[in-house]
């Protein structure tokens, strides 16, 4: 029987995936390649973008390989993708004119800082529901058309082309017949404008960025067009699902309904909440965004993002060299009854909301004699949950919702140390779904739906649950235990 599967493409920030589902969203197979991230300065963050999208159809190519599957077997594509990271390209030679600059990469810092004093950066934030950071791709491209010699005239000139990782990969995956992108990713851009849905002529003109480089704007699930004969198999796939991983997760995770949200532990903590078709200005630090688009009709979210999470589980592991494997957190954590007065502010890229400040450093605090690598190891996992009630508290306040369920996923959510924890400072009851990488089932929902083989009423039956985490721990120690935090924060603000 053909056509029986829909494939999810999920290009993350350390890795590119390809996982394959059936009709009934069971997993199928999966592949996965590590991808590498260089460092040429301190605190610019970049990728090769060619072995982004070398990786990304090698995965899918060897999945298929692997399962004895053809290309005409496969249903629909979805794509989903660590997002601002910003690639600019030559439109003929298809080569990258520079490194992909990736979220993390803070650059553009003293620049961001200087716009925030000027009437400008009130206008930025109210057309595209974004705080003037070097975290979104506006200050990225400006800084390549800047910096690579030749390139403002070979933009003026219509020679290149600019995309989020989503767009690179569509480009690529169709042969140059693709410049697109969706709702959610451009959304991220910080050139959107979200309440007009277009380009925003304005922000283009102040940072000199030419309207001609940019991508189509498309929903985030309709039939966009097809994956080229002979990329991933002898016939074209029909590509029908795109969002920016984080909007991806709250999708996959059915949050289809207003005040429902979902956290993301991946190598940021992304907090999102679907606000429905009203864009919710935040007071607390968090960023308004398109949580999707479909037909035409917009549904917003407002989102706290945490730089750093399970990226601080990889630094322990590969520079402090005091763990093998994330798996082995959960065990050591339970080791030990407490941090032993220990807190870990993993704020290696600055602190992102509700503080944004970019110039915070990484600290570790409340150090004696008694303290160990247990401790250590057992405070960088609280610390995930700890910058997760920060977000929480930011959002009940924006929304005056009252948030009693928090869903989750992501690498770090298998932790059960963790949720319980997340549970316990929270207060609340913590959901873990039976497929934590919602990411990419959120893909696969989104092609689902573009190629008209589901409703979104019919998906809400597909999700199935793992295991909820219910709070026990008393409010004296939870009050104590996140002051320590906040006085933790507070330190590491320089």
């Amino acid at each position: 029987m053909a056509n029986k599967y829909i494939l999810a493409l999920d290009q993350g920030t350390t890795s590119s995936r390809a996982i394959l589902f059936d009709k009934e969203f069971n997993v199928i197979g999966k592949e996965q390649s590590e991808t590498s991230q260089l460092f040429p300065k301190p605190s610019w963050v970049e990728q090769d973008a060619t072995e982004i999208r070398e990786t990304q159809i090698f995965v899918a190519r060897k999945l298929l390989s692997r399962l004895g599957i053809e290309s005409s077997d496969i249903l629909t594509t979805g794509i989903t993708n660590q997002r601002e990271t910003t690639v600019i390209w030559d439109k003929k030679t298809g080569k990258p004119v520079y490194n992909a600059i990736v979220w993390q990469d803070k650059r553009t810092s003293e620049f961001c800082q200087s716009i925030k004093q000027k009437e400008i950066s009130n206008y930025i934030k109210e057309a595209t529901g974004l705080i003037v950071d070097p975290y979104f791709s506006a200050t990225k491209i400006k800084w390549i058309l800047e910096n690579v010699p030749g390139l403002k005239q070979k933009a003026i000139n219509n020679e290149i082309l600019f995309g989020t990782i989503d767009t690179w990969l569509i480009w690529n995956l169709s042969n140059g017949a693709l410049h697109i992108s969706d709702y959610s990713n451009a959304s991220r851009t910080m050139l959107y404008n979200i309440n007009d849905k277009c380009w925003d002529k304005k922000i283009l003109d102040y940072f000199d960025i030419p309207e001609n480089i940019l991508p189509q704007v498309k929903n985030s699930a309709e039939k966009y067009g097809f994956i080229s004969e002979g990329v991933l198999g002898k016939n074209k796939i029909l590509l029908s699902g795109i969002a920016g991983d984080q909007q991806a997760a709250l999708f996959g995770q059915t949050c289809f309904e207003q005040g429902s949200v979902k956290n993301t532990y991946g190598t940021g903590c992304f907090m999102l909440m679907n606000t429905g078709e009203k864009a919710v200005k935040s007071e607390s630090g968090l960023i308004t965004t398109i949580a999707w688009g479909l037909n035409g009709k917009i549904v917003y979210a407002i989102e706290g993002s945490v730089f750093i999470a399970g990226a601080a589980i990889q630094w322990l592991r590969d520079k402090l060299k005091i763990i093998e494997t994330a798996q082995e957190t959960e065990k050591i954590a339970y080791s030990v009854k407490d941090t032993a007065g220990v807190y870990v502010v993993p704020a290696f890229a600055g602190l992102g909301a509700p503080y944004w400040n970019m110039n915070a450093r990484g600290t570790i605090c409340g150090l004696t004699g008694g303290a160990d690598y247990r401790h250590i190891v057992r405070a960088s996992l609280e610390a995930m949950a700890f910058q997760t009630k920060d977000v929480l508290n930011a959002m009940e306040k924006d929304a005056e919702i009252s948030i009693k369920n928090l869903n989750v996923d992501g690498g770090a959510s298998a932790n059960n140390f963790l949720l319980q924890f997340q549970a316990d400072i929270l207060n609340i009851d913590v959901t873990r779904p039976d497929f934590i990488e919602s990411t990419a089932l959120g893909a696969a929902f989104l092609a689902a739906i573009g190629a008209n083989i589901y409703s979104m009423d019919e998906l809400k039956s597909k999700r199935k649950i793992d295991k909820t985490f219910i709070p026990k721990m008393s409010d004296k120690e939870r009050n104590f235990k996140y002051n320590g935090w906040i006085k933790a924060i507070k330190k590491s603000a320089l």
